[in-house]
């Protein structure tokens, strides 16, 4: 069963910058860095990129669970990593592209000549789309950001003022795990789809992995083409770390003056047997300015009714005590109303999806 991971977070963060956008073009100040925002309805609104949101989570994996980080490398303005999923836990869930052709060698190592003498070679361009996935993260609500100033005026003479953008909300982010793809790679040469050169499948079946048929792609003659997987165990853990990861993350800029805690303050964990993302609304605003921010408990309530049977196993709920406290008895009387809804804290709710992961796949 081709099963996913489907996360919604929200984040609550005061006096931040988290992502900045450069010089800033409104400022009087020469010196001014604003942070990013987007409008929609004639609303403003503050956001983290999905890029950036994926630097934080790629340092916490390294960082917090020992993950060796596929080593990149600069090639005049295009950059790739090894593109190797079989030693990188990185390469295998956040996808790469490596357009490449490398020297064919013989049994013995040397370079094989064509007939005018020169070195053969061969295509070895590999790609892998991500199999996460995650949104941007913005602000529930509407905000009207802050513009201050600092200076530097430690040295002799004037001081040399600055200034940035800052803002408090409550941001939100989805992001989707496909499973079935972690520590999954196809070989054959089709775009997107080949993940592995021919040396890179041939030490992975060396070493414990296996292939399976592909259940969606057939040859020519109707046969399924095929799969390599790397044992069960290295997969549950390249996806358990990716999730429990979110327990540790940290990130964003101006942290040294503005720092904020980006982990969860509320969390939704759960695993479908479809793509499509169904808690993007749980989440809205309100107020004559949409600057107020709800937790729509009707909506969850709504999704966990029209996707009944996409959902596989218990729907973990987390939520940092203190944190929309107002919303803690409709919550309690979702889960007494649904059987598969569980509440816990937050990194409980991780723990025990997690818990549950390992008994989902195959």
């Amino acid at each position: 069963m081709n099963l996913k991971t489907q996360g919604f977070i929200l984040l609550d963060v005061d006096v931040v910058a988290l992502n900045n956008a450069g010089k800033s073009t409104t400022s009087n100040f020469d010196n001014a860095v604003a942070t990013k925002k987007i409008n929609k309805n004639g609303r403003t609104y503050t956001y983290v990129s999905g890029q950036a949101w994926r630097y934080w989570w790629r340092d916490a994996l390294q960082k917090n669970h020992q993950w060796l980080l596929s080593p990149i490398t600069r090639d005049n303005k295009i950059a790739f990593t090894a593109a190797n999923p079989v030693q990188y836990a990185d390469d295998d869930v956040f996808g790469f592209m490596k357009a490449a052709k490398d020297i064919v060698r013989d049994e013995q190592g040397n370079p094989v000549l064509d007939t005018k003498g020169k070195e053969k070679k061969e295509d070895v361009t590999v790609t892998r789309v991500s199999p996460l996935k995650n949104s941007a993260i913005i602000s529930v609500g509407s905000v009207r950001t802050a513009e201050n100033w600092s200076s530097m005026a430690r040295q002799e003479g004037d001081s040399v003022p600055y200034s940035k953008e800052e803002y408090s909300a409550i941001m939100k982010g989805m992001f989707s795990l496909d499973l079935a793809q972690v520590g999954t790679f196809a070989t054959y040469n089709k775009t997107g789809f080949k993940n592995l050169t021919e040396d890179l499948k041939k030490t992975a079946l060396q070493n414990g992995s296996k292939e399976i048929d592909d259940l969606f792609v057939k040859d020519s003659k109707g046969n399924a083409q095929k799969l390599v997987q790397l044992p069960k165990e290295t997969r549950i853990k390249r996806i358990t770390d990716t999730i429990k990861a979110l327990k540790t993350i940290s990130g964003g800029a101006m942290q040294t003056d503005n720092m904020g805690d980006v982990t969860p303050k509320f969390i939704i964990l759960a695993t479908m047997t479809t793509g499509n993302h169904p808690f993007s609304h749980v989440a809205i605003n309100d107020g004559v300015n949409n600057d107020r921010v709800l937790l729509n408990v009707e909506g969850i309530e709504e999704v966990l009714n029209d996707y009944k049977d996409q959902f596989e196993g218990t729907v973990f709920i987390g939520r940092r005590s203190g944190f929309m406290e107002e919303y803690k008895s409709d919550l309690e009387k979702l889960s007494e109303k649904f059987s598969n809804v569980k509440l816990h804290s937050i990194n409980e709710a991780i723990d025990l999806y997690c818990s549950q992961l390992e008994t989902q796949l195959n």
